[in-house]
């Protein structure tokens, strides 16, 4: 026997007219997102079919297409926690999430409704992915000029607003460790912004210097080797480094410590992300945070109206970060 309104209403302990709304994405009706995720989880699990269309499932289904593989996401909680972003926010609209990994493209469904993409991709896997299907949301990478929804963080802000605390404490030589990656498919380098927008904050107060900055891969044991390199070939280390993430800031750290050269006595530290290891670590990271569960939640939300608003267009949606401070550079009072 097929599940009704009225029993899904019965369940959610709402009206069946509330359902009706909610399952036809009513966005002018007022209940929580609570309300909607439960009437949503429900016709699911009742495996609820919208009259007249028996052979259509209500929800449309989406391909969360993730550059990296699933055990490495397990080492990357900044793309772990975009993902959580995307599968709190998918029931509030009736999205049911395919998980891609690794750029694994022809594992998308060719029917598929839409493509949220996370991490990095080349010109010739964006080209495959509007071929597969032309309605994509990008994550933590920036297609708005080919006509694609990308959702972003602002680097410039926070970055300025680490050197300046540094130039505040009358810290002037200060140094960078920052990464360069690959697409999977190898045809594209993508630069990292926070070195440009470091040396742009540090040239505002014309104290970049190119010999403090180094270049590695944004792992835990390539801010080691990156920090053991600095420790190794500088006369003297700067009082501060403004590092690219917290595993990079992390491994910084343990070089740091096997040369025992105290943080933040001798030297401070300041971080990028600020996800759940940054609290971890000892002494704890100071750490830009990045909203990385808002830039998930943000990216169905636009996929919702490109979805289902004839009228809309591409949107480059930049988040803002602040700082948290730590033990690794502590806050001024």
């Amino acid at each position: 026997m097929m599940a009704t309104l009225r029993d899904i209403a019965q369940r959610a302990n709402v009206s069946p007219a509330t359902v009706s709304r909610v399952l036809n994405n009513d966005l002018t009706l007022s209940v929580t997102d609570q309300t909607r995720a439960n009437i949503l989880k429900i016709a699911t699990d009742l495996n609820y079919q919208k009259a007249n269309h028996r052979n259509t499932r209500f929800q449309k289904h989406i391909a969360l297409v993730q550059w990296y593989s699933e055990s490495k996401e397990q080492d990357d909680l900044y793309y772990m926690t975009v993902r959580e972003g995307i599968e709190q926010q998918a029931p509030t609209y009736g999205f049911d999430i395919i998980r891609i990994f690794h750029n694994d493209l022809d594992e998308i469904p060719q029917d598929i409704d839409g493509i949220i993409a996370v991490g990095k991709f080349s010109h010739q896997q964006v080209t495959k992915l509007n071929n597969i299907c032309s309605k994509i949301v990008f994550i933590d990478d920036d297609h708005f000029a080919e006509g694609f929804d990308s959702v972003l963080t602002d680097f410039r802000y926070g970055i300025k607003q680490v050197v300046d605390y540094f130039v505040e404490q009358d810290i002037q030589d200060i140094g960078l460790i920052y990464g360069e990656e690959k697409s999977t498919d190898n045809l594209r380098t993508i630069h990292d912004p926070r070195y440009d927008n470091f040396k742009l904050a540090m040239d505002q107060h014309n104290l970049f210097n190119i010999k403090y900055c180094f270049k590695g891969s944004f792992t835990k044991e390539s801010g080691y080797q990156q920090m053991k390199k600095a420790i190794q070939t500088l006369s003297k280390l700067p009082q501060a480094f403004f590092i690219a993430n917290d595993p990079m800031a992390t491994g910084a750290l343990k070089a740091l410590q096997e040369a025992n050269l105290k943080v933040p006595d001798r030297i401070n530290i300041f971080s990028f992300n600020n996800t759940s290891l940054a609290s971890y670590v000892n002494p704890e990271l100071s750490s830009v945070d990045v909203a990385t569960t808002q830039m998930g939640s943000t990216a169905v939300d636009l996929m919702q109206d490109i979805l289902n608003n004839p009228r809309h267009v591409a949107k480059r949606v930049d988040l803002a970060t602040k700082l948290i401070f730590r033990q690794s550079a502590p806050e001024i009072l």
